[in-house]
């Protein structure tokens, strides 16, 4: 569902230079803080280390990028 949104002019200039660096539309990174934001509220003793961890490793996860476990015998 896209929805229109009015943000305030400084707000803006910080999604628009944030989304660039990480390679996303604004919607994209708008839309990542959010998700972020609702880990955090549902999850406080995580950081935001393991959060962005998490989240990479599910993102590798739906690209494939992914190998099987192999234990190292000792």
């Amino acid at each position: 569902m896209d929805i229109t949104v009015n943000l305030d002019g400084e707000f803006e200039k910080v999604v628009q230079s944030r989304s660039m660096l990480q390679n996303r539309s604004m919607p994209q990174q708008i839309e990542h803080w959010a998700k972020v934001g609702q880990i955090v509220e549902d999850n406080p003793e995580l950081s935001y280390n393991i959060i962005k961890e998490v989240l990479s490793g599910i993102e590798d996860t739906k690209l494939g990028n992914i190998e099987e476990y192999k234990p190292i015998k000792l």
